[in-house]
This record gives structure tokens, C-alpha cells and sequence, in this order.
């Protein structure tokens, strides 16, 4: 019922309701270290503190030791009592007589008044009164040695990596608190102290995921004077992770199952953002933007403090107070919307982020209806009729051309390595998959025999594993028509089929707009810059040397001989790998929405912005 089962995690919850006591001291002002021990035998703690330790005088109704009657007595802590405490993690006031209750052994001392106070327990009884040890004592403070009781707990076991993890967090959320750790059973020791409180804990929660941030500087709110005496302290920053990661807490004590205080963040984070992008008209046209598209990425910390709040359960996992979400809402909303219309940069990155959440969540479900519907007709493999398919079946050594049009097919099918190679010819230019409808995408046949022939599904209905080719190339001529495509099957790609742009997976062939010949050797140039290289080169060796040129105007015109040599045989060809720089995710968004979305103007723009740098126009 207080501590959740006799597990590991209810075993470490007996540490954490004894740490707590201890954090709530500092919390309140009255303690700045604590020392926790994890003895030996792995299966006892000693926890201290230096705050003002527990009372030791006669309780005036009990007429026995104040001590004795919290750590036997629920409901009996001196948190009830809010002179004592201002915001408390235990406020249930069972914590400490539970801890008692549930171990084997318990023994508290009590420096305070200048003495030294023992009192010895098993199994929540005291075996000995309260002595003073000592009458000649500095400073103050509370220690408890307990030993779970082995009768009760399925294992009695403490794990270290997860006491060093919860007590460095707390350090995280009380900046001005130190706890040091010592470990007896490996002698490591360990020493937590962060003063950058939780703009350091989201810093490190962001090294810990790997997750990059699409904006430098979080938002920071630490605000009092709310409601009741509460007071609140949030960070949030967005990053190109796939999901949101929210960590909550009320009094310092985690709560991970959220609750009234986690909901009302979240619904500042909605309506701050829907009304900057709404103020600033950010949002395209038709595309509907949902709350989790506007927190798909965000990382955020949130600890509430409150003079009375109700949990679920002893074991704090989730607040309930239902006044704490319009408090918690009403307090971040507007400081949110504010920093980042102070912030412009960061307001257009986070709504970019947004803006490409809504835009892979359409297509992604579109994706996976088409999917669904189609698999109801046939379970087997259905390959397009057009695809030279390669003798083996293991992906790792297949490689999959597609290529432009049924000319440069004919050649390329007869210049491939039949055991490893396949062929998927195109007509024409495919469909712009950034401007059409979802629909029209997903009927697209050029498209569809793509995805046919690739294997592996779309959207969320893509299985990496089900891939049939781990090299995907793009084979197209090398004029602007061929960069065309490339460029269109490359937005229908980053789109829909992301994850084999991002694992490394397609490549764009280099075939040769000439060939040079001079003399006995021949040399094949990717454009008009790479021929004045090599014609310069020629000239190096030999001033008066005779060089001969075509001009292929496509690779139809390509003898297939002439096509493995330059395009198709892994030892002689030039492939283009493609890749999103972690750097330049949200460059690369932007870019494909602007340069291949409906609007013209941003293609006017960029085209005027650039037009010096053009030197030679293919027309």
C-alpha cells in the first residue's frame, strides 16, 4: 500500500522515503549536505543529514520521546504541521514509521541542542529507549541506519547505479544541496553538486538521449507567489528527437506518472505556441497542426512546489490536485509566448520543427491507411513488371538502379552484374510529392513500383528489416532534366520512406556528361567543370595534345559496355551517398517545403538570391 510491492522498486522506495526527509530539510532551508552509505553487505544504508534533526523531547499527549512517535505512529511526522515545513516531498507524514516498519533493524540517531541522541528499532518496535550518547556535540542533524527486512522483500539487494541516478537528480532540482554517495561494497564514492539546478539536469538529459537541440538557448520559468504559496520551475527546449520527453516533479519527488501539474505544462506548451505561429502566420495552408506534433521533440523539466498536495497513492508516481493545471497552464503560457517572440530565431526553429512533425505525421498516416488497404488484396510479394530483378536474396549485396526512362533501362540492364544488380526504369519525371495530395502520391504508379521494389513498406507501416537492397541509386542523366529527377525522387523519399535517407541506404550514381579522348587514353568528365580539370591536366603534360570529346546526351546514347565501366562496376564508379547532417535537419526542411512546396515565391526568391553564381544555364 506505502511503498508500491515488495520488489526492487518498492526495496529502493524505503531509501527514497528517508532521502526525501532529508531533501525536505534542504528544500526549507535547513540543511545543505547529505551522506548516504550503502554498507558492505550491499542490504543496509545509513543516511545523514545536517539539518535540524528530529525532536527528541516528550510529545505532550504520547509522554514518550517525539522521535519514538514518528517512527512509530503513521500519520505522526511533523509535516502535517506547515510552520515546520513549507513544501515537503513526504507530506503524508507515514514515510519514516513505514521505513521502520518494513526493516529488520533501524537505528536513529539525533544530533541536536548540543548532544547526541540513539534509538535502536527491529521490525518498527523500539528495542532500547532513547539515550543520549553524548552531551558535548556541534552542529545538528539526522541519521538512520536501516537493513530491509529479508522476511518481506523479495530480495534485499540494493542497486547501486540506481541510487547514484535518483541522488544526483535530486542535486539537480535543489541547487544548493550536496549529497555524496559512497558505495563500501566497490569503495567507489561519489560526490553530487549542481548549481545550475535544472537547466543543468535538462542539459544532461539531453547528452544522456543523444537528442540535438533545433534551438541554442531552453526557455527557463522559475516563478512564486502562485496559487497557495506554490511556487514552479520549468525548462524546455525542443530537439529532433521523434518523441516527447517530459520529466515532472512536485517537492523534488518525481512523479512518473505525470498528473495535474505535467497536464497543465503541457497545455501552456500547446496554446503558446498554436497562438505564436497563429500571431505570426507560420502555418501553411490546410495542414493541421495537433498537440502532439506541436511537443513531438521537446524536452522539459517541471518541479512544483505546494504546501498540500494530494497523490495517488503513497508512492507520489502521479499528483491529482485538480486546481494545479490551471495554476501550472496559467503561469507558463504566457511567459512562453512572450520568450519567444523576444526570441525570433528560436520561435521559427521551434515552429519549423512543428511545422515537420504535422507534415511527416499526414504522410506517414496516409502512408500506412494505403498500405493497409492494398494488403488486403494479395500477401504476396507483387514486384513491378518493369524490374530487372538480381539473382540473390541477400540484401546486403544488392543493389537496386533506379533509373530514367526505358532507354538508359535497356543499356543499364545489359551492362549490370545480373547476381547483384537490379534495374527499376522510370518514364519521365515522377510526381512532385511535396505538392500533390496524399492520395495522388500513393497512387502515383512511378511511385508505387518504388516502394513495390524496395520492399519495405512507407510511413509508418516501414519496416527497415524487410529492405532488398541496401543500395539504392539514383541513375539519372547528367543534365538539369536528370538532377530534376533525382531531386523528386528524392523529396518523395525524405518524406515518405526517411529511414533510408537517415541509415545510409541511397546514393546517387555520377554518370559522365563526357568522354575524352587523347591519344591511347580516355577519360570520362562528370560536367564542364571536371572537363576543363582534365583538359587542363592534358594540357600540363602536353601542350599541343589533340583531345577529342563527346557530349553524351543521355545514357540511352551509352553503349552498355561503356555504362558498366564509368557507372555500374563497383570498382570504377563514383556514387554519391545521401545524408541529412545532424546540423542541418531543419536547413534541410525548410529547404525541400521552399524549394519543392506550392508556393512559387520562395523558388523566386532563391532563384534571384543565387542567380549570380550561375554560369552556365541549361536551357
Amino acid at each position: 500500500m506505502y511503498i508500491g510491492g515488495t520488489g526492487k522498486p518498492g526495496l529502493h522506495h524505503l531509501l527514497w522515503e528517508v532521502v526525501d526527509n532529508a531533501v525536505d530539510e534542504a528544500t526549507n532551508g535547513y540543511a545543505s549536505q547529505i551522506d548516504v552509505v550503502l554498507h558492505k553487505d550491499g542490504k543496509s544504508i545509513t543516511v545523514s543529514d545536517n539539518g535540524r534533526g528530529i525532536p527528541v523531547d516528550i510529545h505532550p499527549t504520547k509522554k514518550i520521546p517525539t522521535i519514538e512517535v514518528i517512527l512509530t505512529t503513521l500519520h505522526a511526522g511533523g509535516k502535517f504541521d506547515s510552520s515546520n515545513y513549507i513544501t515537503s516531498g513526504g507530506l503524508h507524514g507515514v514515510g519514516a514509521s513505514v521505513v521502520n516498519a518494513l526493516s529488520e533493524s533501524l537505528i536513529a540517531t539525533v544530533k541536536r541542542d548540543g548532544a547526541i541522541w540513539e534509538q535502536r528499532y527491529e521490525r518498527g518496535k523500539p528495542v532500547t529507549k532513547l539515550k543520549k550518547i553524548s552531551s558535548s556535540s556541534r552542529g545538528s542533524g539526522t541519521t538512520m541506519f536501516f537493513r530491509p527486512d529479508a522476511d518481506i522483500f523479495e530480495t534485499v539487494e540494493f542497486d547501486p547505479e540506481t541510487i547514484a541516478e535518483n541522488l544526483e537528480t535530486k542535486t539537480y532540482l535543489n541547487g544548493s544541496l550536496r549529497i555524496a554517495f559512497k558505495n563500501e561494497v566497490t569503495g567507489e564514492k561519489h560526490d553530487y553538486h549542481h548549481e545550475g539546478g535544472i537547466e543543468e539536469y535538462l542539459a544532461h538529459k539531453l547528452t544522456e538521449a543523444k537528442a540535438r537541440p533545433v534551438h541554442p538557448d531552453p526557455f527557463v520559468l522559475r516563478q512564486e507567489g502562485m496559487h497557495d504559496g506554490a511556487r514552479v520551475e520549468v525548462t524546455l527546449q525542443w530537439t529532433e528527437a521523434p518523441r516527447e520527453t517530459l520529466h515532472s516533479f512536485v517537492n523534488g519527488i518525481p512523479t512518473s506518472d505525470g498528473g495535474t501539474h505535467e497536464q497543465g505544462l503541457k497545455d501552456a506548451i500547446r496554446s503558446a505556441i498554436r497562438s505564436y505561429l497563429d500571431t505570426h502566420d507560420l502555418l501553411p495552408k490546410k495542414l493541421e497542426i495537433s498537440a502532439d506534433d506541436i511537443r513531438e521533440g521537446v524536452f522539459g523539466i517541471i518541479n512544483l512546489f505546494m504546501v498540500d498536495p494530494q497523490f495517488q497513492g503513497q508512492t507520489k508516481e502521479k499528483l491529482n490536485n485538480p486546481e494545479t493545471k490551471s495554476i501550472v497552464s496559467g503561469a507558463i503560457r504566457l511567459e512562453l509566448e512572450q520568450f519567444l517572440n523576444r526570441h525570433p530565431s528560436t520561435g521559427e526553429a521551434i515552429a519549423t520543427r512543428v511545422i515537420q512533425a504535422a507534415r511527416a505525421r499526414h504522410a506517414s498516416r496516409a502512408a500506412a491507411n494505403s498500405v493497409r488497404r492494398k494488403s488486403n488484396v494479395s500477401h504476396r510479394l507483387n514486384l513491378p513488371g518493369k524490374l530487372a530483378d538480381c539473382a540473390s536474396t541477400s540484401p546486403d549485396e544488392c543493389e537496386l538502379f533506379i533509373v530514367e526512362g526505358d532507354s538508359a533501362g535497356g543499356s543499364a540492364k545489359q551492362g549490370r552484374d545480373r547476381a547483384t544488380q537490379a534495374i527499376l526504369p522510370l518514364r519521365g519525371k515522377v510526381l512532385n510529392a511535396e505538392q500533390a495530395t496524399l492520395k495522388k502520391v500513393m497512387d502515383n504508379k512511378e511511385l508505387s513500383n518504388v516502394v513495390q521494389a524496395v520492399g519495405c513498406g512507407v510511413g509508418e507501416a516501414l519496416d527497415i528489416s524487410k529492405l532488398r537492397y541496401h543500395k539504392i541509386i539514383l541513375l539519372m542523366d547528367a543534365d538539369s532534366d536528370g538532377h530534376h529527377i533525382s531531386t523528386l525522387l528524392l523529396t518523395f523519399l525524405y518524406r515518405y520512406m526517411r529511414p533510408l535517407i537517415e541509415e545510409g541506404y541511397v546514393f546517387i550514381a555520377q554518370p559522365p556528361l563526357f568522354r575524352m579522348d587523347s591519344g591511347k587514353q580516355t577519360f570520362w568528365a562528370l560536367d564542364e567543370a571536371d572537363r576543363e580539370k582534365i583538359t587542363a591536366e592534358i594540357r600540363k603534360k602536353n601542350k599541343n595534345a589533340k583531345i577529342e570529346m563527346q557530349r553524351f546526351k543521355g545514357l540511352g546514347e551509352m553503349m552498355p559496355q561503356t555504362l558498366k565501366d564509368t557507372t555500374l562496376d563497383p570498382e570504377k564508379r563514383r556514387l554519391l551517398q545521401v545524408s541529412i547532417p545532424t546540423d542541418e535537419r531543419l536547413l534541410t526542411e525548410t529547404t525541400i517545403s521552399q524549394l519543392m512546396g506550392k508556393d512559387a515565391s520562395a523558388r523566386f526568391d532563391f532563384i534571384m538570391n543565387n542567380v549570380d553564381e550561375v554560369h552556365n544555364l541549361d536551357v
